[in-house]
């Protein structure tokens, strides 16, 4: 399997491709699809294996024995983390956006403020919202060389004094930013200032370029496990998506029996194909396709920003890790709605619009490169025709 073989998801009810007329106008035939966060390559035959296997089991009852799946987690997050995780520490829940919004629910009261730096992935202000909560937005700043930046001096005049939880995305989506210790730790300062809950958004921590090291939430900051919940799922890095299946881990048994509760009241229970695909790629097998699909995704993303970085008026983030990159249009002369029809009507790539993302991302747009390096080298050309007059 090579990832650079064209994989058509045209009419396999894919949201990412066949939705993209209906949202975007963009049509199927000889659109670029670039704005949900899932990759288009040939699922590994070890993924294929557990399918079939499960098929030859004939299982899709109640099942039990969740030991196998503990024990593969524990085995990824230590070799490829260096971080063991008991296995009373671990939910499985059909989903991190549904994850996140039960420790919402099981962990603040209506009316609560939920702290995010911002701009960030659109379902945390969504989940927030609409459990009745309200957004303490904390706009990252953008440093001299292009990154952005956790203020936490500016943040300290912005908080309430009602937040109860912080959440965070790291590494961040939507620009790929690879938080370092030392912002970590700053963070956690942060975190005991305010007297607020750690819940950090892991779902990308597997996709991380060369140079760079993810460190884990409760690795960086051990003085706050008992106020952390870390969200992980194998959803990203293997794009099983579809498999419904994320692990919320909370070191802490007073914050873990909360969310326990909330848990037993809804009578969550994991998906049998995500647990039957999580087994599968967290194995060596799976570490060593991750192994390469790393290095591509980041020539992918070389490709990408030696295109861009030759139109004016675009400026795409440099980015850390996963594959989705984030290009500011301000310089560009343009409204965003002329940057839209460009890139929609024009250029027929859909791309995810950066004013759903909160404070600071009405001027970008966040294009997928999870794909292969011929389609992310067609999609790099259209936009240097269509933005050519700049």
């Amino acid at each position: 399997m090579s990832f650079d073989d064209p994989v058509n998801r045209v009419g396999t009810n894919s949201s990412k491709w066949d939705l993209m007329e209906r949202g975007f106008g963009v049509p199927t035939d000889g659109g670029i699809a670039m704005w949900i966060a899932d990759m288009d390559f040939a699922p590994p035959p070890f993924l294929q294996d557990a399918v079939r296997g499960m098929i030859e089991n004939g299982n899709y009852s109640y099942f039990c024995g969740m030991e196998a799946f503990h024990e593969s987690v524990d085995w990824w997050m230590s070799t490829r983390h260096g971080w063991n995780v008991n296995p009373e520490w671990t939910l499985v829940t059909f989903g991190l956006g549904h994850g996140i919004a039960t420790c919402i629910n099981a962990l603040t009261d209506k009316g609560d403020h939920i702290a995010t730096f911002t701009p960030v992935y659109h379902e945390f202000q969504s989940k927030i919202e609409k459990s009745g909560r309200v957004n303490t937005q904390l706009p990252l700043s953008i440093d001299s060389t292009g990154h952005y930046f956790m203020d936490f001096d500016a943040y300290d005049a912005v908080m309430t004094g009602r937040e109860k939880i912080l959440l965070i995305s790291s590494p961040h989506n939507p620009a790929g930013r690879v938080w370092t210790q030392d912002e970590l730790t700053a963070l956690g300062t942060f975190c005991e200032k305010h007297d607020l809950i750690l819940i950090a958004d892991e779902i990308h921590h597997d996709l991380v370029f060369s140079g760079h090291k993810h460190v884990m939430a409760p690795l960086a900051l051990p003085q706050l496990l008992d106020r952390m919940v870390i969200t992980a799922a194998a959803s990203k890095t293997f794009n099983i998506a579809g498999g419904r299946c994320g692990c919320v881990i909370i070191p802490g048994k007073d914050l873990r029996e909360k969310v326990r509760s909330v848990y037993s009241a809804y009578d969550i229970n994991p998906n049998l194909l995500g647990t039957e695909l999580t087994k599968a790629a967290y194995t060596p097998e799976g570490a060593a396709w991750v192994d390469e699909l790393v290095p591509y995704l980041e020539g992918n993303y070389h490709l990408f920003k030696e295109v861009i970085g030759q139109i004016p008026g675009l400026k795409l983030m440099p980015m850390q890790g996963t594959y989705l990159s984030w290009i500011d249009f301000a310089a560009s002369g343009l409204s965003m709605d002329e940057v839209n029809d460009r890139v929609y009507k024009k250029a027929k790539i859909a791309a995810t619009p950066g004013k759903g993302l909160g404070a600071g991302g009405a001027s970008f747009l966040r294009f997928n490169l999870g794909t292969r390096r011929a389609l992310v080298s067609e999609a790099a050309d259209r936009l240097s025709d269509v933005f050519s007059d700049l």
